[in-house]
């Protein structure tokens, strides 16, 4: 018996694909062909981490930024224009660019932020700031 994962977004995707395909300008593919990879976040003692999964996204592709306390990750999965015509097969990759943007805490060392891909996944590992005065400090009131 053959499972399949239940995808309650298939049936949109497919409409905004044949709705792309409705439209024949560059503008309608633009807003149509983009996808949101899965993200997942972890703090750990000395820094917090965010692994994005990009499989078939080249690190060429990718641009991570830090801006304002705010870190946006941005890239683009390239369209396959492989065509069968005698065999039948169904694509369900989905392909475009994607933002993500992630408010960062105050204690993140942003001179020291480190991205990897490997394995079409994307590493961001974010260290901590050494905490100077864990002190606390009562604060009169006037």
């Amino acid at each position: 018996m053959l499972l399949t994962r239940f995808d309650p977004f298939k049936e949109l995707r497919s409409l905004e694909k044949r709705i792309g395909e409705a439209f024949s300008s560059d503008l309608s593919k633009d807003v149509f062909s983009s996808f949101t990879p899965s993200v997942n976040t972890r703090e750990g003692e000395y820094a917090y981490h965010i692994d994005v999964d990009l499989p078939g996204v080249k690190k060429e592709d990718i641009s991570v930024k830090v801006e304002n306390g705010v870190l946006t990750l941005k890239g683009e999965r390239k369209e396959k224009n492989e065509v069968k015509k005698e065999d039948y097969y169904q694509c369900e990759s989905n392909f475009g660019s994607f933002i993500r943007s992630f408010t960062l805490p105050s204690n993140v060392d942003t001179e020291n932020i480190h991205a990897e891909n490997k394995d079409g996944v994307l590493e961001v590992t974010l260290p901590k700031k050494e905490s100077k005065d864990d002190t606390v400090k009562q604060i009169k009131v006037k």
